[in-house]
């Protein structure tokens, strides 16, 4: 039984900002879960939950405890940009 292949995770300049803000002003097991979540998705780039961002042809957004981390799925490439990393407010998702 073949192993599927695993995608590449990149982490863009902004979204690397994000979580380098967050990493000191979060509690570990938060940050832990997020890094975890992040992670998961070279396995499984469309895990349970995730959600389409309408309008956008490749981008997705999964929950991770209080944020949200905004990424691109490049099937052929076999490749997850992570483009941001926020705290889910009640503003968040309001036009």
């Amino acid at each position: 039984m073949n192993k599927p292949k695993a995608y590449r995770i990149e982490v863009s300049p902004a979204a690397d900002r994000d979580l380098q803000k967050l990493k000191g002003r979060i509690r570990l097991h938060d940050f832990e879960r997020l890094s975890f979540s992040i992670v998961a998705l070279a396995v499984e780039p469309r895990p349970h939950g995730v959600r389409k961002i309408k309008g956008a042809e490749a981008a997705y957004r999964i929950r991770a405890g209080n944020y949200r981390v905004v990424y691109e799925v490049y099937d052929s490439q076999k490749l997850v940009l992570i483009i941001q990393i926020t705290r889910r407010t009640e503003t968040t998702y309001r036009p």
